[in-house]
């Protein structure tokens, strides 16, 4: 059945959605809450344990990193088996697992094998898969975005409340409370999330195994994926050695870091509009983006040289954290222009094993930095990774600005196919454009600002 994709589109989003919205986006911010709410408190919570060493602090807080870029894209590919919700609830009880693990334990590698469970329930994957099973092709980036806020918005609330929250019940309440929020999140599984009609594969928020040659092979994909990888790596090794200098030489007592994150976190949100106003309203993406990057260089310098002076340690946070948000928000903008359009999830799937594995070596190389030199040569470390990161961006290709768009076109045979890719790539500001036959999907890249949706209505078919 033929429809107008403007009245379609007018509909917005439908409840369902919404629903789906809110109650996934609730599920990643309690697991990433109970992810990050340790991190700006346990290299102090971590000297009390039996066999500690710098090493070893660094192991427990990457841990998680290892097992979930080991397993997200394994369960992904498990929820088009046996499900989307039995893997998310699966997911969250081994998490709730670990968090229990971890708050019992009395030594270091009891927290690392804790640390290591809350990863291995990797669900990350098939609640994209959820999400997308949920959504209608032309709503599924909005619905992205509000999962992709949540997590932002997690990770600063982690760093406000880990201290505060530490006065309070400290680190073992905290594994303790992430272990209620996991079960908290199970019930959200159960009983607010949707169930869809029917799951299927999705090519755009899901890996395709045939296709991780071709983005392997993909040096800008390589590129940016090295860079969440530097990226996470230094937030890791940061947050080994930051909650230590801040009360060891710069002077502020653990349970008033709070005081000096909230503000900065506050003003960096306010600091990064005009970076991104700049990137992609006056489409000078690849120019922010370098500059962003040595900018985060600075400031590990700034940390390096300052680490004594609260001050000094206040400015080079602001600036960290500022450019940190515009490249956390730029990196998977840039993974979707530069994927081959029906490979997206695939390369998505990649970029966040990256992610993660950063986090695991920002953990083992930080922690070993801090045992065998100093606390402040770990800002040095994290300095030097990220030039070598400005270094290998800078030969990146210039960014076509090309939004991913997705038209449910029905059955057609491959010849039927290849006609309809033709006529697609015919119309002014599709720059791609590939029909998958088996998803009864085009999968296009379109110019927002020169794109005649209108044209676009005759190959659009209703799901259902």
């Amino acid at each position: 059945m033929t429809v107008n994709q403007k009245e379609i589109s007018a509909r917005g989003i439908t409840p369902v959605e919404s629903r789906a919205a809110i109650s996934l986006a609730s599920i990643f911010s309690l697991r990433m809450l109970g992810l990050f709410l340790i991190l700006p408190v346990f290299a102090l919570y971590a000297e009390e344990l039996v066999g500690v060493t710098p090493m070893l602090v660094g192991l427990a807080i990457g841990a998680y990193g290892l097992t979930q870029a080991l397993l997200q894209i394994p369960f992904g590919m498990l929820s088009d088996r046996i499900g989307r919700k039995p893997v998310i609830i699966g997911g969250l009880l081994i998490f709730a697992f670990g968090s229990v693990v971890a708050a019992q334990a009395d030594t270091i590698w009891g927290v690392i094998l804790g640390r290591a469970l809350q990863g291995s329930g990797a669900i990350a994957a098939a609640v994209m898969a959820l999400a997308a099973d949920l959504t209608q092709e032309h709503n599924r980036l909005k619905i992205m975005a509000v999962i992709g806020m949540s997590i932002g918005a997690s990770f600063a609330l982690a760093l406000v409340l880990g201290p505060i929250i530490n006065v309070w019940i400290g680190v073992r309440g905290i594994f303790w409370l992430t272990a209620v929020l996991a079960l908290a999140g199970v019930g959200i599984a159960l009983f607010m999330v949707p169930d869809p009609k029917q799951s299927v594969f999705h090519r755009d928020t899901e890996a395709v195994p045939g296709q991780f040659a071709r983005v392997l092979a993909n040096r800008d994909l390589l590129r940016l994926n090295l860079g969440i990888l530097v990226l996470h790596m230094c937030l890791t090794a940061v947050f080994l050695v930051l909650p230590l200098a801040l009360r060891d030489t710069a002077g502020l007592d653990s349970a008033s870091h709070w005081k000096l994150y909230f503000p900065v976190l506050m003003l960096s949100v306010l600091l990064m509009i005009p970076f991104v106003v700049v990137a992609e309203s006056r489409r000078k993406l690849k120019q922010v983006f370098l500059l962003c990057i040595a900018l985060m260089a600075t400031a590990q310098i700034a940390f390096y040289v300052f680490f004594q002076s609260l001050w000094g340690v206040a400015f080079a946070l602001l600036l960290y954290f500022t450019v940190f948000n515009v490249l956390e928000a730029t990196l998977p903008s840039l993974v979707a222009k530069m994927a081959p359009v029906e490979s997206k999830g695939t390369a998505m799937g990649v970029y966040s094993t990256s992610q993660f594995g950063g986090a695991f070596l920002g953990g083992v190389l930080g922690g070993w930095i801090h045992t065998h030199f100093s606390l402040q040569a770990v800002f040095l470390f994290a300095a030097l990774a990220i030039g070598v990161w400005l270094l290998v961006a800078s030969g990146m290709s210039e960014p076509r600005y090309l939004n991913s768009y997705l038209l449910r076109i029905g059955a057609v045979d491959a010849a039927q196919a290849r006609e309809l890719e033709l006529r697609l790539l015919a119309l002014e500001g599709v720059g791609e454009a590939v029909v998958v036959v088996d998803d009864e999907t085009a999968y296009l890249k379109i110019d927002p600002t020169t794109i005649d949706m209108t044209a676009l209505d005759e190959f659009f078919v209703a799901r259902g």
